[in-house]
């Protein structure tokens, strides 16, 4: 079953187009990842599914529902997280209180279960629950803003370039969380910088660059393509 399908998009900020005609297909219980070089339009494909960029055309159907156009809180209640690359904890507040602030309108006893369910997949977490969350590390900072966006119970992730600036090993702790959310029911799709990484969790790749789908399709049908690897990636081989 198709979870989210994205047709015909052109979207963007006020007069500033960015995306151009891109179709898009995200299976549920999937990850996709999407990838391409600086500038391709890889967050404003986020942010237009998550009701920050413009809507010019197109259609974004979410389980069965066209939600181009609405506010971020109504789709957030739909059922799809976000996590943005930045601004996304807040640092004066501890770990418990940024939960806590996630899963505003909650009664306490669904809070409580959230939390045990989300500290479940983020044990770390659990041992900082007091602790302000701007003293955490790099690494321990993507994993609190993961669980923020697990807080509502989502059914599809959105995730933008979770791994930034992290030391390698914390890359590859922070995708197998990616992953484990995945075999827990959660639909993912992934903006990540680190294109052999996505490649090797994703289940569907899309590369896209100047606001265009250039290749869409599974991974190892993308690793065969070696000038799109090296013309839009900078990369001669994976």
């Amino acid at each position: 079953m198709v979870l989210l399908q994205i047709r015909n998009l052109y979207s963007g900020y006020g007069k500033i187009r960015v995306l151009f005609n891109v179709n898009i297909d995200v299976s549920e219980g999937s990850i996709t990842a999407i990838i391409g070089p600086n500038g391709a339009g890889k967050t404003t494909l986020l942010n237009s599914i998550y009701g920050l960029a413009d809507i010019y055309s197109g259609e974004i159907i979410f389980n069965g529902s066209n939600i181009a156009g609405l506010k971020p809180h109504q789709i957030s209640l739909l059922g799809i997280g976000y996590v943005p690359q930045v601004n996304n904890i807040f640092s004066s507040l501890s770990v418990y209180e940024n939960l806590r602030l996630a899963a505003v309108g909650l009664p306490k006893s669904q809070f409580l279960k959230r939390v045990d369910d989300v500290l479940e997949t983020f044990p770390k977490l659990k041992e900082l629950i007091n602790r302000k969350a701007g003293t955490l590390s790099g690494g321990e900072r993507r994993m609190l803003a993961i669980a923020l966006a697990l807080m509502k119970n989502p059914k599809l992730l959105l995730l933008d370039e979770v791994t930034t600036d992290l030391a390698p090993i914390m890359v590859k702790r922070v995708l197998e969380k990616v992953v484990e959310l995945r075999k827990k029911g959660i639909t993912i799709l992934i903006v990540e910088q680190y294109a052999h990484r996505a490649l090797e969790i994703a289940d569907r790749v899309y590369l896209l660059a100047s606001g265009e789908i250039r290749f869409a399709g599974e991974p190892k049908e993308l690793l065969q393509k070696k000038e799109l690897l090296e013309l839009y990636l900078g990369i001669q081989s994976l």
